[in-house]
């Protein structure tokens, strides 16, 4: 047993517990007692192995006072279990003639593509840029609607959405999940995140309100019209889950989490580039050989790309940007490697522990796609790859981020050539913040428009190989 230190990291300060006691121990979050698995094995088994006993979803202060258990992200049970199915079904298929979301991340690419080109080769943050790629795809999924990049609605909505992740991750936040029982009466900043968080749930709100006046019964266009539909049909059911603060909730939670762990990411990738110009280089050769430069990536480009494919799992695991994993609980009594842990537990299973255990990965700390290619250079899988976590909790929107992963590194590396204002070897490659959230240090690059055939997104012929376009989405919602 210890008690975390609020002032640390927890990833940096847990591998001595797990030295000290094994894969299995417990620690306590001021007055909350919680277990912590550590490793692939203790993970694997948990999440995969013995899905149904650890399946209940634990708490976060920050988020509690405001989400209530509503919502597909911190519900359980049988509301987690219907939201979970429904937003699967839902977000697979709008019905026939709508766009896939695979055409939504294209076309967000391509605008992606149009703003680092105003840049002109000058240094630049990306992060903006890259939240509100990410941000729109979502807006388009769940909202039905492209919001302006100057838009000033949704502006402060991305500008709320980090913050709260900032705060999350600072020392105000760690205090306040381990204490909220006392701080929620005290002043400081922990206090903006439930400001922020409301701030949130009203835009989305309006925007439920717009859906609700506009929608056509016959032609749903979004996750929220799906969800209306639903309501209608189960108005008189007084025990259904489907009405309107869990469509709020769980609209939030595909908004929130799809916004910011996809623009994390992608900000660690393209750090990672400029880390590694040689891996650039290759990633661009490859484009250049299977894509070429006069149409936009698509998903099923990925399959012929193996090196790009290891490359973007290394930035996966090597980014870690959920290192603590969501909390779960025990849906029952459990004995586990010889514990016996009772029914309502907390725990929480550390992916970085996974990502970087080295029984399954050599060098951990080390970047390298290499380790997901076998000797012929074809893709290597490993099991050990958990960055959307694992068993019935796995992310239901696994499948749209990596989607949006695969084409927005692509479509970049397409047009552009990255360069960094400082040498290589110079930037540090160390996450910024701890506890819920790694992010990389903040960056500035340069993306260098790329001769000889490289075309903006005007003047890229519509094509795309044969099957991707127009066909029926079979794909995930974002990230919860």
């Amino acid at each position: 047993r210890g008690q975390l230190p609020p002032f640390h990291s927890p990833p940096g300060f847990l591998p001595q517990l797990r030295d000290k006691y094994g894969p299995v121990f417990t620690v306590h979050l001021g007055p909350r007692r919680v277990v912590v698995l550590w490793g692939y094995e203790a993970v694997k088994e948990a999440l995969e192995d013995r899905a149904d006993e650890f399946s209940g979803r634990g708490k976060l202060a920050a988020f509690e006072e405001v989400v209530q258990g509503f919502g597909l992200l911190f519900s359980s049970g049988e509301r987690w279990r219907q939201l979970r199915r429904f937003s699967l079904a839902a977000l697979q298929d709008y019905g026939p003639g709508k766009r896939s979301v695979e055409e939504r991340i294209q076309e967000e690419a391509g605008r992606l593509v149009e703003e680092f080109q105003k840049t002109k080769g000058s240094p630049f943050d990306p992060t903006f840029f890259l939240s509100r790629s990410a941000s729109s795809v979502v807006c388009s999924i769940v909202f039905g609607k492209h919001f302006d990049y100057a838009d000033e609605s949704f502006l402060d909505l991305l500008a709320k959405t980090n913050q709260v992740f900032v705060h999350l991750s600072s020392t105000w936040g760690q205090l306040y999940e381990m204490f909220s029982w006392v701080m929620r009466f005290l002043p400081g900043a922990h206090k903006q995140i439930v400001r922020d968080l409301e701030d949130i749930n009203s835009f989305i709100l309006e925007r439920i309100k717009e859906n609700q006046a506009s929608l056509d019964r016959d032609n749903p266009q979004d996750f929220i019209d799906c969800f209306l539909l639903q309501m209608e049909k189960e108005i008189l059911n007084p025990a259904t889950e489907f009405h309107l603060r869990n469509l709020v909730m769980t609209a939030f939670n595909l908004f929130f989490v799809g916004t910011e762990t996809v623009s994390s990411t992608l900000r660690y990738g393209l750090l990672i580039l400029l880390k590694h110009p040689e891996v650039e280089e290759k990633m661009t050769q490859e484009i250049d050989r299977v894509i070429g430069r006069s149409r936009m990536p698509a998903v099923a480009d990925r399959s012929r790309m193996p090196y790009t494919d290891a490359v973007i799992h290394e930035i996966q695991r090597f980014s870690d940007v959920i290192p603590m994993n969501l909390p779960h609980t025990l849906t029952q009594d459990t004995h586990f490697r010889g514990y016996a842990i009772p029914k309502g537990t907390e725990v929480f299973p550390v992916l970085s522990s996974v990502l970087q255990d080295p029984s399954r990965f050599r060098d951990p700390e080390s970047f390298d796609p290499g380790r997901f290619l076998d000797e012929q250079g074809h893709f290597k899988a490993n099991e050990a790859f958990m960055p959307f976590s694992a068993g019935k909790r796995i992310c239901v929107g696994q499948e749209v981020a990596r989607m949006e992963l695969f084409i927005f590194l692509t479509a970049v590396l397409q047009s552009f050539t990255l360069k960094s204002p400082v040498p290589p070897r110079d930037i540090d490659l160390a996450p910024h913040g701890g506890g819920f959230v790694h992010g990389p240090p903040c960056y500035q690059l340069c993306a260098v428009l790329r001769g000889n055939g490289s075309q903006t997104k005007e003047e890229r012929p519509k094509d795309r190989p044969q099957g991707t376009a127009g066909a029926p989405p079979n794909h995930t919602p974002p990230a919860t």
